[in-house]
C-alpha cells in the first residue's frame, strides 16, 4: 500500500503564526511532556467549510467525511508559469478524466518554483479564472484540492486588502454551492497517476468555519483493497 502524504507541517510562518508551548516538560522534572498548540483554522493544509465565507453556509459539523474522502482525479498542471491564469480551456485539455463526485486535485508543483516560506509563493502564484471554477462546478465535483493559492486576490491579503467576494472566484463559485475546498497541499509531484484514492481528515472542530487536516493519497486504490492486494 503506497501512501503519499500531501500535508504541510505546522510550523511558525509569517502568514500563519503558531503558538507552541510546553505545559509539562521532562527537563522541568515533570513525569510527562504536554505541548499546547494554538493556530488559525485556515493556515497550512486545511479544509474550508462554506461558513468560512457565507453566514448561512454549512459549518464543519455539517460537512460529512464523505465530502473529503474518495476518488480523486489528479490534474497535471506542473508546467504552470508564475502569475499565469488557469482557465477553463486548460482544464478541458487536462482534466478529461474528471468524473462527477470526484475530488478535483490540481497538481501544479508550485512549491518547486516558489517555496511556501517566501512571499513570492503568493505574489507570483498561478490562479484559477472564474470560468475555470464554473467548469469545475459543471463537472459536479464534491471537493477541490489545490497546492497553490487558487484565487488571485489571495495575494492582496498580504497587504491587508480584502477584495469583494466575486473576486474570490473558487469560494464564490464552488464553496458557496457546497463544494469543499482543501487548500495548500504539498508533495503533489509524488502523484504519478491520473487517479488516486484521496483522504482528507479535518480536525473535529464542531460548528467551525474550517479545520487543519491530514491529507493523504493512496496510489493503489482504497486502503482496504490495497491491503488485500
Amino acid at each position: 500500500m503506497r501512501i503519499v502524504d500531501l500535508t504541510r507541517p505546522i510550523a511558525d510562518h509569517f502568514r500563519w503564526p503558531v503558538e507552541r508551548t510546553l505545559l509539562k516538560a521532562h527537563e522541568r522534572g515533570d513525569l510527562f511532556q504536554i505541548t499546547r498548540v494554538a493556530l488559525g483554522t485556515h493556515g497550512f493544509t486545511h479544509m474550508d467549510a462554506p461558513r468560512h465565507y457565507f453566514p448561512d453556509g454549512a459549518t464543519t459539523s455539517e460537512v460529512p467525511l464523505a465530502a473529503t474522502i474518495g476518488e480523486a482525479a489528479v490534474v497535471d498542471l506542473r508546467d504552470v508559469r508564475p502569475d499565469e491564469p488557469i482557465d477553463a480551456s486548460r482544464l478541458e485539455a487536462r482534466a478529461g478524466h474528471l468524473r462527477a463526485g470526484d475530488v478535483a486535485l490540481l497538481a501544479t508543483g508550485w512549491e518547486r518554483q516558489r517555496p511556501l516560506e517566501d512571499e513570492r509563493f503568493w505574489r507570483e502564484a498561478p490562479w484559477l479564472t472564474r470560468d475555470a471554477a464554473a467548469w469545475l462546478l459543471a463537472r459536479k465535483i464534491k471537493a477541490l484540492a489545490v497546492d497553490f493559492p487558487q484565487d488571485r486576490v489571495i495575494r492582496d491579503l498580504l497587504d491587508g486588502i480584502v477584495r469583494p467576494i466575486e473576486e474570490h472566484v473558487t469560494h464564490d463559485v464552488l464553496l458557496r454551492r457546497g463544494v469543499i475546498l482543501i487548500e495548500y497541499l504539498t508533495n503533489t509531484d509524488a502523484l504519478d497517476r491520473d487517479r488516486v484514492f484521496f483522504c482528507c481528515l479535518p480536525l473535529k472542530l464542531p460548528a467551525c468555519d474550517g479545520a487543519p487536516a491530514r491529507v493523504v493519497a493512496f496510489l493503489d486504490g482504497p486502503p482496504v483493497l490495497a491491503a488485500a492486494a
